[in-house]
């Protein structure tokens, strides 16, 4: 008989079951489940194997509750999932993360999961690489990635990738994100970010901001000598000493200045003593480069040294070789500088060596953890570091090593929750940059900490636009008989709603795929309602219906597309609902709560200031362009001076035009001249913009991590400066906003304590932490050798329309072009398609480009672009369009190509353009 613990423990297992089905890496926790016999074991493999990781963690979860149980097996479990890959999973079974917490992660893994199609042509070993040094993935996660980049091919190996990363601890999505800016992915960056990619560039470069801002700090910068104030100078002390170490200032006190400085100094003594100085700058952001050679390196150091600058969008990086042989300064991003090292390794092309630098000095270190391009650096220094030892003992010639000085205003607290936690984190990055002090100095005396306060926003008692979009969609419930889990108007329905999408496709229900479609439409209208006005939410809907009445639509008359009775019912629906929701809409006594207190706020600033100039950060681009247009149409604000213009990053979306790098630099010349007074911005503007200081700052609805609290609070570096945070509804920043205030205090006295170690403590546990470091990359390396995965004949493969479940070809039929686009060029298959004009979609690259899409003749279902390659008009596929059978079973989830174990053939180009001209030439002979 069970006991009531165990009982206790089946309940709470069984209780967030919907969410361990979903993170549980079943493949890596079924070894470490000593209390399950072999045989069910097995059962769940082949369940893996069969139906896929849902239903495999479905019914591992079902074996461990059915028990019989052992004494300890509750915790045996807890820990077969801590080592088995499934962090999160525990947690929810010992420390399950706040709703709001969930809320955002569940964004997050929904976001990658709609957006993998487009991610396919990551660099997947980099960045799988990466991922790993910087514990995104564990070694079995990396491992498995190889092994399919490997055998299937890099799009494959992606979709590994992203499947695994989303079952990470957060903050996953940042540390993500960081690393495919480290990678150079900038596109993969810019579509998970929404940053225009010509944009990108002036959000890097914003990122520092202006060092002449801080307070106090000489502002001279074409001076050839550089003075430094005291508390500059105290932290540079052991770096001008030859020491590596690690400088942590806040945001505007010149830490960039200090690192110019120290360079000066460190080349001076070089030249002195006849030696070679080379330096090099590594930054985690393209545009910062251009900011570090303009602003700081080249004023201060052009009359006595040669500086230069190189990123992913110069010239240069193809002969980065030679621009370190010829200057002393180098500033680069990190990714070029790994590149060349790793040149110089395998010996396949003239590189870079660590030996050839003097000096490192790394801005932003608190990023030198695993699986970041400062992270491969630093690990090639610690080998050679730690090799130098031996190599000391036996009396041989060591290699030299640079110094290293890291930058950084917060290192963070990881996903510490414990003080000791804190310390283990700031430690480790320490021991990866080989630091042997962090110096820091708190500024409280000389710096205006800006006046915070936190509005909360309590639930509105009547929403009844909310109500009529609710009911619209328990009207699709009742047709399509569903029962969803998770309240309306939250991430975990979205959820619910995606992953029914994807059931239905595979199953061929056709009713229940495109209902499960509306609905995840309508709950995005729901939670925009929360945040934007009424008839922005509803404009969202509108133009989604209008899409799906132009997929309905032929570009040739006599082309008759499907319309089911469900799509008739979809778009009746929507036209009765619509004129209530119009009404609705244009009332301003539902408005919601949040922009009210927005309103508040912005007055109360613009009123009680002679001259005001702020920020107001938001979540998202489209929110950011309709609080601008909200602000704009608002008579009170144009009467008291407001003027208002937004900042965002951009993508491939169609619903938000991109906004270009000419015309974000534009405003912020604006706002930097007073032309423009109140910036409303994404995460673009939250790092170091180097623009006139703001004295106010207003965070509405949007809060992340300590680091961009610490980094957004540093934009308002005015006189009697004011940090606001708004709340919106289910957003949950109002708590967010406490734990990372909780969580900078953690990390001041995190380093405090790291301070008062003896240097033998501190030194003994560095050491520990990089041998560790090295053997975990030698354990990894070793265990991607032995992996080897098999590959599916294309003939076993079968495409569907996703939409009508129409059979239109086998894996025979698909060939590949730079291991990247894949294409259906028989003759057979265009008999199935027809072609739409698509405007948005204007990709041109080196032999190639897309112009229109393709979509399905019968149901009027996309499918792909139309590809002129190299003057051959091809039909290129999306797989995310099509149902997926594999020796007769149905793939589940099949978002990208690399979800399909198939190496398809390289387009024969030559053999194609033949055909083509025989076919023309018979033509002209007929006629």
């Amino acid at each position: 008989m069970a006991s009531e613990a165990d009982e206790g423990h089946e309940h709470l297992i069984d209780g967030v079951r919907y969410k361990l089905k979903g993170i549980i890496a079943v493949d890596q926790v079924l070894p470490y489940l000593h209390f399950l016999d072999q045989e069910r074991k097995d059962q769940i493999k082949q369940k893996l194997i069969t139906d896929g990781d849902r239903a495999a963690a479905d019914l591992l979860i079902d074996t461990v509750i059915k028990g019989p149980h052992e004494k300890g097996w509750f915790r045996a479990f807890i820990d077969a999932l801590s080592h088995g890959g499934s962090e999160l999973a525990a947690d929810y079974l010992t420390k399950p993360p706040r709703p709001e917490e969930e809320a955002e992660n569940d964004m997050y893994v929904e976001l990658i999961r709609l957006l993998a199609p487009s991610l396919a042509g990551m660099k997947t070993t980099v960045v799988c690489e990466l991922c790993f040094s910087d514990e995104l993935l564990t070694a079995d996660d990396k491992e498995r990635i190889l092994a399919e980049t490997n055998n299937y091919g890099n799009g494959r190996g992606a979709q590994e990738l992203l499947k695994r990363i989303i079952r990470r601890r957060p903050p996953w999505f940042s540390e993500f994100l960081q690393v495919l800016l480290r990678a150079e992915e900038r596109a993969v960056y810019c579509e998970l970010t929404g940053t225009p990619p010509g944009e990108l560039q002036s959000r890097e470069r914003c990122l520092y901001g202006s060092a002449s801002a801080a307070v106090g700090e000489p502002s001279s910068p074409e001076k050839a000598e550089i003075s430094l104030w005291d508390y500059q100078m105290e932290v540079a002390k052991p770096a001008l000493e030859g020491k590596n170490i690690i400088i942590c200032l806040p945001t505007g006190s010149g830490k960039t200045r200090v690192a110019v400085y120290i360079t000066k100094e460190h080349l001076d003594l070089r030249r002195a003593e006849g030696k070679l100085g080379k330096v090099v700058v590594l930054v985690n952001k393209v545009p910062l480069v251009e900011q570090h050679y303009a602003k700081e390196f080249t004023p201060y150091l052009k009359h006595s040294y040669k500086v230069e600058r190189v990123s992913g969008d110069s010239q240069l990086k193809i002969s980065f070789a030679k621009i370190v042989q010829r200057n002393d300064i180098i500033i680069c991003t990190a990714q070029i500088l790994e590149n060349y090292l790793e040149r110089a390794t395998s010996g396949v092309d003239e590189g870079v060596k660590l030996s050839d630098l003097s000096l490192m000095i790394i801005d932003e270190c608190h990023h030198t953890q695993k699986g970041e391009a400062y992270n491969h650096i630093m690990m090639r220094y610690l080998k050679q570091k730690h090799k130098n030892k031996k190599l000391k003992k036996e009396q041989k010639e060591i290699v030299p090593l640079p110094q290293i000085l890291g930058l950084t205003a917060s290192p963070g607290v990881g996903r510490a929750a414990r003080l000791e936690k804190a310390k283990e984190h700031i430690l480790q990055i320490c021991a990866n940059l080989d630091a042997s002090q962090i110096m820091t100095r708190s500024l409280r005396d000389f710096k205006r900490e800006p006046r915070k306060s936190i509005q909360t926003v309590e639930d509105k008692k009547q929403d009844p636009f909310g109500d009529v979009i609710k009911r619209i969609m328990h009207e699709i419930h009742r047709h399509a008989e569903l029962n969803p889990t998770g309240d309306l108007g939250t991430q975990v329905y979205e959820q619910w709603s995606v992953q029914k999408e994807r059931q239905a496709a595979k199953e061929g229900d056709r009713k229940v795929r495109v209902c499960a479609e509306y609905l995840r439409q309508y709950n995005n209208g729901l939670i925009l309602r929360n945040t934007i006005r009424m008839h922005d939410a509803l404009s969202l809907l509108n133009n989604y219906y209008e899409e799906q009445y132009k997929k309905k639509s032929a570009p040739d008359e006599e082309q008759n597309i499907q319309i089911t009775d469900t799509e008739r019912f979809l778009f009746n629906l929507f036209k009765e609902n619509k004129k209530e929701l119009e009404i609705l809409a244009k009332n301003p006594e539902y408005e919601n709560e949040s922009l009210s207190k927005l309103r508040t706020e912005i007055l109360k600033e613009f009123s009680s200031r002679k001259q005001a100039r702020g920020i107001i950060f938001t979540k998202t681009r489209h929110s950011a362009i309709t609080l601008n247009q909200w602000i704009e149409e608002n008579p009170k604000f144009d009467d008291i001076g407001i003027k208002p213009a937004y900042v965002i990053g951009g993508g491939d979306q169609s619903d938000v035009k991109p906004m270009t790098a000419a015309e974000q630099k534009d405003v912020l010349k604006k706002f930097s001249t007073g032309e423009v007074n109140l910036l409303v911005a994404t995460t673009v503007a939250e790092e170091g913009l180097d623009i006139p200081a703001c004295n106010f700052v207003i965070r509405y609805g949007h809060v992340t991590n300590e680091i961009a609290m610490i980094q957004s609070q540093g934009r308002g570096r005015a006189e009697d400066s004011t940090y606001t945070v708004v709340d919106v509804k289910n957003s949950g920043v109002a708590e967010k906003e406490c734990v990372n205030e909780h969580r900078e205090d953690m990390m001041h006295k995190a380093i405090e304590k790291i301070k008062a170690l003896s240097q033998a403590d501190y030194d003994k546990q560095i050491t520990e932490y990089q041998l560790q470091a090295i053997m975990e990359i030698r354990v990894r390396q070793n265990r991607q050798k032995k992996k080897v995965m098999k590959n599916v004949n294309p003939a076993a493969v079968k495409f569907s329309c996703r939409h009508c479940n129409k059979q239109v070809c086998t894996g025979e039929d698909i060939s590949i072009i730079e291991d990247m686009h894949r294409v259906n060029a028989t003759v057979d298959f265009r008999k199935l398609f027809i072609q739409r004009e698509n405007s948005s979609l204007q990709e041109r690259l080196v032999d190639y480009e897309t112009n229109g899409i393709i979509a399905c003749k019968d149901c009027g279902q996309p499918w792909g672009s139309m590809m002129m390659f190299r003057g051959i008009e091809l039909p290129c596929l999306l797989v995310k369009n099509f149902v997926v059978n594999i020796n007769t079973e149905n793939i589940s989830k099949c978002s990208k190509w690399s979800d399909i174990p198939v190496k398809f053939p390289a387009f024969d180009y030559n053999e194609y353009a033949s055909r083509v001209i025989e076919i023309d030439s018979d033509d002209e002979e007929t006629n």
